[in-house]
């Protein structure tokens, strides 16, 4: 994965470019509220902190540790929040799919599900990934059960695995997507999107 290079990821519902320093006016009118971050390993719901989370994001890119996008909602086009790849291990097919917030608003509208087909697809199709990863707090049930309607496995879950807010360690819970399940998701699961780009 070229870090150097601008991924952008598109269908009717969603666009998804690189995240910038340029975007932090727009992201504060979504991420200023403090239950979207209560989950989160760190918070960005002051200027302050969401100064250093866009900061932490592009260091990250940097260093070829992370690649963050912006979310665009297109029915809006508004910005909605933000998502990215990390943990990106290409020599062992794998990546993961996190940091993804989305403001409230946009919430239970598709949003995030038309999202993450994009960065599933470009995932498997395009970077050849044989597995894809996502990790959440286990106190987050909102997150899992949408993991788990999105098709992925829930695999098990890391005991005292990272600090989060507070200094607190947290249990994560690991999901997966693997390569040979991506069809039958894309046709099920994410079958909408699948079928305007597939015309």
């Amino acid at each position: 994965m070229d870090f150097t290079q601008d991924i952008i990821l598109e269908n009717n519902r969603v666009l998804l470019r690189p995240l910038a320093v340029t975007d932090f006016e727009d992201l504060q009118t979504v991420a200023f509220e403090p239950e979207l971050w209560q989950y989160t390993l760190t918070r960005a719901d002051d200027r302050i902190s969401l100064a250093a989370y866009i900061a932490a994001a592009l260091q990250g890119r940097e260093q070829q540790r992370r690649y963050p996008f912006l979310v665009i909602d297109k029915d809006t086009d508004r910005v909605a929040g933000s998502t990215s790849y990390y943990n990106i291990e290409l020599e062992e097919a794998r990546l993961s799919i996190g940091y993804t917030w989305i403001g409230s608003e946009f919430q239970r509208t598709g949003l995030n599900r038309a999202a993450k087909y994009l960065l599933f697809r470009h995932a498997f199709e395009v970077l050849g990934c044989e597995r894809v990863e996502l990790e959440t707090d286990a106190h987050n049930q909102k997150s899992r059960d949408a993991m788990q309607r999105m098709g992925a496995t829930e695999e098990g879950i890391l005991r005292s695995h990272r600090y989060t807010q507070g200094g607190r360690r947290r249990d994560t819970v690991i999901f997966s997507v693997i390569k040979p399940e991506w069809n039958v998701l894309r046709q099920k699961t994410f079958r909408e999107f699948d079928a305007r780009e597939s015309a």
